[in-house]
């Protein structure tokens, strides 16, 4: 971990951008009157879509006609249901 004043941030941001892009640092710790503020860390992307480790496990119903056409007797019974 690297920790860094608020001029030298300013200073050589590029230089820390790209430590932190390649690896070198896995984040740069920015600091204030010696009390740390801000922290840069590697852009990671949003995920778009269903996430976790449960996906797929759990039906999923695109609207609520789909739901509303499920009896509750064939979720139990294993005639179609939702399981």
């Amino acid at each position: 971990m690297t920790t860094i004043n608020m001029f030298e941030a300013k200073t050589n941001l590029s230089r820390y951008v790209s430590s932190v892009e390649n690896g070198t640092e896995s984040f740069i710790v920015i600091s204030r009157g010696g009390k740390p503020v801000a922290k840069i860390v590697p852009y990671r992307s949003e995920t778009t879509g269903r996430i976790g480790l449960a996906e797929g496990a759990v039906p999923y119903l695109s609207s609520l006609e789909d739901f509303n056409s499920v009896s509750c007797e064939d979720d139990f019974s294993g005639n179609g249901g939702l399981l």
